[in-house]
């Protein structure tokens, strides 16, 4: 089953953590230094709130699949949504080794599709279409 994902960008991590931690009712099951991840089922969704945003307030909202059969499903979805992609294919971002695309609604508003495969352990920063085309690729 498919999850939600939302990424918010924060300025205080602890404050947000607090907040977070009341509002769901259970804290992150992810805490860096710089970021924190709930992993919901009621709602199901994979929340995270980082300081290392381009800017505070939402940064993404993407669809996390479970398997490789999903990801095959999200990514006919974008691109039965029109319009240009970003694949990235295999890749580390947000703690974690993912494949992923991203593209972006007619607003602005950029999504990711997304596999994860397991942690990793660098702090790869947390990305947009646009700053992953800015860098160069993953992480650059």
């Amino acid at each position: 089953m498919k999850r939600l994902h939302l990424s918010v960008g924060v300025d205080d991590l602890d404050a947000s953590i607090r907040f977070y931690a009341a509002l769901f009712g259970t804290g992150p099951a992810v805490v860096k230094d710089d970021y924190a991840k709930w992993m919901l089922d009621d709602p199901r969704v994979n929340f995270v709130v980082t300081t290392d945003a381009p800017a505070t307030g939402v940064n993404h909202l993407g669809i996390q699949a479970e398997d490789e059969a999903e990801l095959d499903e999200v990514y006919a979805r974008v691109a039965a949504a029109g319009g240009a992609t970003l694949d990235e294919g295999e890749t580390e971002c947000c703690y974690a080794r993912s494949t992923k695309q991203w593209i972006v609604d007619p607003t602005g508003v950029p999504w990711e599709a997304f596999l994860t495969h397991g942690e990793a352990h660098g702090d790869a920063p947390i990305r947009s279409p646009e700053t992953v085309e800015a860098r160069g690729g993953c992480c650059a």
